[in-house]
């Protein structure tokens, strides 16, 4: 297969990128930064940047023939309280998680429609499907792309293109290093750092990103995809069905106790 990856300087991208190179899959990776690999080919281009983008389609296209799969992966955290988040930051987040997840949808759609074959997998996570506190505006972003996610099933299955959002839990990375963080005003400055390091301690025993990649691998030999998937420690995902099913005063404060808010 022909396979592009955002987000392959580092971390879950890198993994997935060098994964799938192994198997004698072609493999392109996105990335601001030129990453050093002998199992994919790195292409520098900043997704929030259009022009960027469609450049390094092309670039791919002069070689392959075809797209087969996409893996918008490319994204940042957001942490801090919604009153402390500026547009700034709010419109970055949502430049890369979004935006930028969007324009690389668009710029492989028409090689996939005119071959009437291709799949994408946006990488979202379980925290998409409820306000984590203190990281609000990432989970928003998230569930944004959820939501264009299913938006797009309806528009593109005439072609036989297949789309989801993988929802992850924590995954050990580097990910702490590129949030974006918010200034922290006097009233939140405890309980923000209580959080904050309890985030943290999460990251660090999080799940190998090679499974991530595994899991990836036994999506890609499914018939037909559904909207969503879940991938994560079983304490993470249970919360997606709890919230579907819980009072939601209830649910609040079964989170308020996993985040030691209580």
């Amino acid at each position: 297969m022909t396979i592009i990856i955002t987000g392959t300087s580092s971390g879950i991208g890198f993994v997935l990128a060098e994964y799938f190179g192994k198997k004698g899959h072609h493999v392109y990776g996105l990335s601001r930064k030129y990453a050093e690999s002998q199992y994919f080919k790195s292409i520098p281009a900043d997704v929030t940047d259009n022009t960027a983008v469609q450049k390094a389609i092309a670039e791919v296209l002069k070689t392959e023939t075809r797209i087969d799969l996409l893996i918008n992966n490319a994204g940042m955290g957001m942490v801090g309280a919604v009153e402390d988040s500026t547009k700034e930051d709010i419109l970055k987040l949502f430049s890369l998680n979004l935006a930028g997840a969007v324009q690389m949808m668009t710029a492989v759609l028409p090689n996939m429609r005119e071959h009437k074959s291709g799949k994408i997998i946006n990488i979202s996570s379980i925290g998409s499907e409820m306000g984590l506190p203190f990281r609000g505006f990432y989970s928003a972003s998230k569930s944004a792309l959820d939501k264009v996610t299913e938006a797009m099933r309806y528009e593109v299955y005439p072609w036989n293109i297949e789309v989801c959002s993988l929802h992850l839990g924590d995954i050990k990375t580097n990910i702490a290093e590129n949030r974006v963080i918010a200034k922290v005003s006097q009233p939140y400055t405890t309980v923000f750092n209580k959080v904050y390091t309890l985030m943290n301690s999460h990251v660090d025993d999080g799940t190998d990103p090679l499974e991530v990649a595994e899991y990836v691998e036994k999506l890609l030999g499914k018939n037909k995809w559904k909207a969503h998937y879940y991938f994560g420690k079983f304490g993470q995902k249970i919360g997606v069905p709890l919230k579907w099913i819980l009072p939601q005063i209830v649910y609040e404060n079964l989170m308020k106790k996993y985040n030691k808010l209580d």
